[in-house]
C-alpha cells in the first residue's frame, strides 16, 4: 500500500523529475475578448521538479521545489526575485502548497520517507507542521473555507473526491475515479473537479459543497490541468496551448495562447491571482 501511496501522489513529480520543469510567471493582459501573456520569467530556475504553483498574494507565489534531493515549500516574491523556505522537514517532502484562507500559514500534503502521507499545517514563521485531516491519504487538496477542505484522496487503488469538515472532524467521499485539479469557481460557492468516469473524455464537473450537489459543466478530452479566470473564463493547458472556455456563452474552447519558447513544453499546472493580472504555469523543459 505505500507503494501505491507514493506512485499516485508522486507520478507526475518523477515524470517531470526526468525531464526537468519550471515554474513560469507571465503577465496577463485583456484587449476586449482578447488575452495576451506578456513579460514572461521562471521563478523556479533549478533542476529537476518544481511544480504546483499556488498564489499566495498577487505577488507571491509558493510552489513545490527539489531541494538537495528532498521537495519542499518555496515562497517567491515577484517583486523581490527572492526565494524563501517555508519548510523544513527532514523526513519528508512537500507537495501543494497553499495558503490557508484567513490565516498566514500554508498547508501542504507531505510524504514521509517511510510511506506515510498526510496533510498538514505549516507555521508561516517558525515552519512548525501540525497534522490537519489526521485519517486520509490527502493527494490534492483545495480550501473551500477556513474549516473545509476539498480533497483529491488516495483510496485503495484509486482517488476519489471529499469534503473534509475540519470542525466536526469528517470526510464524505462525493465522487470516484476523479482527477487532480481542484479549484473555487469565482463568483459561487462552487468548486470544480475533473471526473474520470469516462474513460474517452473526461469532464469538468462542480460540486456545491452545501447540498452535495454534482453538475457536468463540460468535456475536457483528455486534459486535466485547469483554472479560472477571476470573471468566470476557464483555462485550459495543453500542449504547449493554453485554450479558454467561458461556460455561460462558448460551445468550445478557443486558443488563449500558444507558446513559441522552445523550453515551455507540455505545461501542466497553471493558477492565476486574485485580480487576474498574472499566471503561472508549470512547463517541461526542452533537451
Amino acid at each position: 500500500m505505500r507503494y501505491l501511496t507514493f506512485i499516485f501522489l508522486l507520478l507526475t513529480a518523477f515524470t517531470y523529475s526526468q525531464k526537468n520543469t519550471e515554474v513560469h510567471v507571465f503577465d496577463i493582459e485583456k484587449s476586449g475578448e482578447k488575452y495576451l501573456l506578456k513579460n514572461g520569467k521562471n521563478i523556479s530556475n533549478n533542476k529537476g521538479y518544481d511544480s504546483q504553483p499556488f498564489f499566495y498574494t498577487d505577488q507571491e507565489i509558493l510552489f513545490a521545489s527539489n531541494k538537495n534531493g528532498n521537495t519542499e515549500i518555496i515562497l517567491h516574491n515577484l517583486v523581490t526575485g527572492k526565494n524563501e523556505l517555508k519548510s523544513n522537514t527532514k523526513n519528508g517532502g512537500e507537495y501543494s502548497p497553499q495558503r490557508i484562507p484567513n490565516s498566514d500559514h500554508i498547508s501542504a500534503v507531505r510524504l514521509d520517507t517511510d510511506g506515510l502521507q498526510r496533510f498538514y499545517k505549516y507555521n508561516y514563521t517558525s515552519k512548525k507542521n501540525t497534522e490537519i485531516i489526521t485519517d486520509l491519504k490527502v493527494a490534492y487538496p483545495n480550501w473551500f473555507d477556513k474549516n473545509t477542505v476539498i480533497a483529491v484522496s488516495i483510496v485503495n487503488d484509486s482517488l476519489e473526491l471529499f469534503i473534509c469538515d475540519l470542525k466536526k472532524e469528517t470526510n464524505l467521499s462525493v465522487a470516484k475515479n476523479v482527477g487532480r485539479s481542484v479549484h473555487r469557481i469565482p463568483n459561487t460557492n462552487l468548486m470544480s473537479f475533473i471526473s474520470k468516469e469516462n474513460k474517452d473524455s473526461w469532464l469538468l464537473k462542480s460540486l456545491n459543497p452545501a447540498t452535495r450537489e454534482i453538475k457536468t459543466i463540460t468535456s475536457l478530452k483528455l486534459e486535466e490541468d485547469v483554472t479560472w479566470l477571476p470573471n468566470g473564463v476557464l483555462l485550459i493547458s495543453r500542449g504547449n496551448l493554453i485554450y479558454k472556455f467561458n461556460p455561460k456563452k462558448d460551445k468550445q474552447a478557443t486558443i488563449l495562447f500558444s507558446f513559441t519558447d522552445k523550453n515551455i513544453n507540455n505545461i501542466s499546472r497553471i493558477t492565476v491571482n486574485s485580480d487576474g493580472t498574472k499566471l503561472a504555469l508549470v512547463a517541461e523543459v526542452s533537451e
